[in-house]
């Protein structure tokens, strides 16, 4: 991951090497914007529960299993140490969503809702659909939503290849996040299956974009997809939209 973060600063920009004006203003007023005091310490207030938290839970894994974790029985605080989403990347999905503000919100991989609070806390207005497939994860995030207030999230939970056909069959969403299995096949599904849901504001992002060359081969396939006009790597995401104004460009972005 050091390798690909050094070949990524070398080919990546700021806000000076960005021409599109769409782009530009996400570069200046959303990622290098500070972050709203109040909603970052409510969100490494969440955090910490989950930290303090040293309940062990049995994981049913349906993606590619755990670089780290030699046993589905986990602790919750190790998960959240080791799995959980990072300061890093909380605080640019907070500057996203509260930037953008979608009302309707498709996450694809719950854990154990720590992700889910950082949308949630970008935009409280937002209604979260958030797919699980394990029952145990998902209780604890059931669990962190009420004990915290967070309210208009629902969990669903099964094999994504069963939920999400049927979640997105009738919906349509202004944001989907995509973080439950980092294979190649597995994102390319998953893709597949939500491309009938775009607006034309739609934005999608999709987490570890260099996690692996499976992962990597997949974000390419995805931002040069027809019907993607921009894409913006940030490194820790990749994030696509749909905008027909706006011309096919792909943009590296250092945060």
């Amino acid at each position: 991951m050091i390798k690909e973060y050094l070949k990524f600063l070398i080919k990546s920009s700021n806000e000076h090497g960005v021409h599109s004006p769409f782009v530009f203003d996400l570069v200046t007023k959303c990622f290098y914007k500070k972050n709203n005091v109040y909603k970052w310490k409510n969100f490494l207030s969440i955090k910490k529960q989950l930290l303090d938290n040293k309940n062990y839970i049995k994981v049913t894994d349906f993606g590619s299993g755990s670089k780290v974790f030699n046993s589905n029985e986990r602790q919750i605080l190790k998960i959240v140490k080791v799995a959980g989403i990072s300061n890093k990347k909380a605080k640019i999905l907070i500057k996203i969503i509260n930037y953008f503000s979608p009302k309707n919100i498709l996450e694809i991989g719950t854990s154990v809702g720590l992700g889910t609070s950082a949308f949630k806390i970008g935009n409280l207005n937002s209604e979260i659909t958030t797919l699980e497939g394990c029952p145990e994860t998902a209780k604890v995030a059931k669990d962190l939503f009420l004990n915290n207030s967070l309210k208009n999230i629902e969990i669903i939970i099964g094999d994504f290849k069963e939920t999400l056909p049927k979640v997105v069959k009738n919906d349509s969403f202004d944001c989907i996040y995509f973080d439950g299995n980092h294979t190649k096949k597995a994102t390319l599904t998953y893709f597949n299956y939500c491309l009938p849901t775009i607006k034309n504001n739609s934005f999608w992002i999709f987490d570890d974009i260099y996690w692996n060359s499976e992962m990597k081969q997949a974000w390419s396939k995805i931002k040069n997809h027809p019907k993607v006009t921009v894409s913006v790597d940030v490194f820790h995401f990749g994030i696509v939209f749909f905008r027909k104004e706006q011309a096919e460009e792909h943009f590296k972005i250092r945060v």
